[in-house]
């Protein structure tokens, strides 16, 4: 749980602000380090709850299964079943728009071990 808290807490730490084009919505958005920690509840609440271990029905996930671009096409194209079969109609577009962008910044490879945070 120790190295849990750690991760996370590294994770906010790294979230710098910075600004990003979101095709689905054809906006240019600041990434505010403050809605990652929302990001990340809505990841934990809204996908975590089918996308882990224990379920065969949906393939695991965790926020570097992809890399920003990919995270990005998910919510620009809506291809995935759960996007599809109705699931997200849970989450309002602000809510999407929040866990897009924190699946965007801490997706794969954003990690940049020589850098400031």
């Amino acid at each position: 749980m120790i190295m849990v808290a750690s991760v996370f807490a590294f994770s906010l730490a790294h979230a710098e602000s910075k600004i990003r084009y979101d095709a689905s919505t054809k906006t240019c958005r600041k990434l505010d380090p403050d809605d990652v920690l929302l990001g990340y509840k809505l990841f934990k609440e809204f996908c975590k709850g089918c996308h882990n271990h224990r379920n065969s029905q949906a393939k695991f996930l965790y926020n570097e299964s992809n890399t920003p671009k990919a995270w990005d096409r998910v919510f620009f194209e809506k291809y995935p079943e759960c996007a599809r079969n109705g699931s997200w109609n849970n989450l309002s577009l602000d809510d999407q728009l929040i866990l897009n962008d924190y699946l965007y910044n801490t997706g794969a490879d954003t990690y940049a071990p020589n850098g400031c945070g």
